[in-house]
């Protein structure tokens, strides 16, 4: 239940971005950019949100993380603030310090799988990877990656919270420069 204790406080979030997902033909260039995370708990560790920061894209992005007691699963939920709605959850957990979620959406106009990865790196450090797959999971294309360096403990933090989500809501949050 208490898998993403790992991601409470501040933290710096370098982001790396494919600015052209599932292009015909694959390829496309990079981008990268910088962001802010304030991450909190909620329900006593079965849950947590967090609110990120994109100051060179002028956007912000919100992450709700729930832990179902029933399925001892996780739904992460994400939202930008460009739409102002909250996307379709991708769904999973932890297995070690790698946690992979799995969920279904739409981007550009079709509908997509959807594949978070957390890696806990440690105490300070941690990596999230999104992936999306136009057919039906056999092959998969990394689009964007969050590498997390921690510059506070979740003692030292005071507010709100980070991190991003999926996303025709997939696709808003890409162009948005925002994530989960």
């Amino acid at each position: 239940m208490n898998d993403f204790d790992f991601l409470h406080g501040s933290w710096q979030v370098a982001n790396r971005r494919l600015t052209t997902p599932l292009a015909d033909p694959a390829g496309g260039s990079w981008e990268e950019f910088p962001g802010h995370a304030e991450v909190r708990p909620l329900f006593g560790g079965a849950g947590n949100i967090d609110e990120i920061t994109f100051p060179t894209l002028g956007r912000q992005g919100v992450t709700l993380r729930l832990f179902d007691r029933e399925t001892r699963q996780w739904a992460i939920h994400w939202s930008d603030s460009r739409t102002g709605r909250l996307d379709p959850p991708v769904v999973g957990g932890f297995t070690g310090d790698r946690g992979d979620f799995h969920g279904e959406d739409r981007y550009g106009g079709r509908p997509i799988a959807v594949h978070f990865t957390w890696h806990r790196l440690g105490p300070d450090h941690a990596r999230w990877e999104q992936e999306f797959s136009a057919d039906g999971g056999r092959t998969w294309e990394l689009n964007w990656v969050m590498d997390l360096t921690r510059t506070a403990g979740p003692t030292d933090t005071a507010g709100p919270t980070a991190t991003a989500g999926t996303s025709e809501t997939a696709e808003a949050a890409v162009e948005a420069g925002e994530a989960a």
